[in-house]
């Protein structure tokens, strides 16, 4: 199972639907919740949803500081993103532009989650808030001429970070980066 942290975003649903579309159990849990509880579910992997204030990510960042107790891929969507990045000593700040859009981003290292996709994907985000400096421990693997940030991956540990939304249906190609993430999991073959 791979569990959704609720961090208040408007798709954290789709999130949840897609991989059940994709034959993946996944349970969505307020970002609340105890630590106990969620490694009494025995996740597979754990996702921190989007959402509008990084103030308000609840556990994930405690998570994150106990990371060898889950030792589960982690992926972050847009707010968990840059909570990713901020927790490892990256910056987070305004982007350019304050607004969703329709924004085409290079692939710059496939790794895992990008794994049989093309260079080029034409990706669904919110302009509000991006990395602007990724954390020493960490690897570019996209970026856009509207973010140079646009999606990350922990040199050692399975911990990956996209500033948009796969989940939606505007990203080209967005299940297959779910798709990606769940085989890394153990929940796809």
């Amino acid at each position: 199972m791979i569990i959704i942290m609720d961090n208040h975003g408007q798709y954290v649903h789709r999130i949840w639907r897609t991989l059940r579309y994709l034959g993946v159990e996944a349970k969505i849990v307020p970002n609340t919740i105890p630590l106990e509880e969620i490694k009494a579910m025995e996740p597979k992997g754990i996702i921190f949803s989007g959402g509008p204030d990084i103030e308000r990510t609840g556990n994930c960042g405690a998570i994150l500081e106990r990371y060898d107790e889950f030792n589960v891929p982690i992926l972050g969507i847009c707010l968990g993103h840059q909570l990713i990045a901020k927790h490892f000593g990256g910056k987070v700040g305004r982007g350019e532009k304050a607004e969703y859009s329709l924004v085409e981003v290079e692939i710059l290292d496939e790794d895992d989650i990008f794994k049989g996709l093309p260079k080029r994907l034409k990706v669904w985000e919110s302009h509000m808030d991006e990395v602007k400096a990724l954390p020493e421990d960490f690897e570019l693997l996209a970026r856009s001429d509207f973010c140079p940030i646009e999606a990350m991956k922990h040199k050692e540990l399975p911990i990956y970070g996209v500033q948009f939304h796969p989940e939606v249906a505007h990203t080209e190609r967005g299940s297959e980066i779910y798709k990606n993430f769940a085989r890394l999991c153990g929940e796809l073959e």
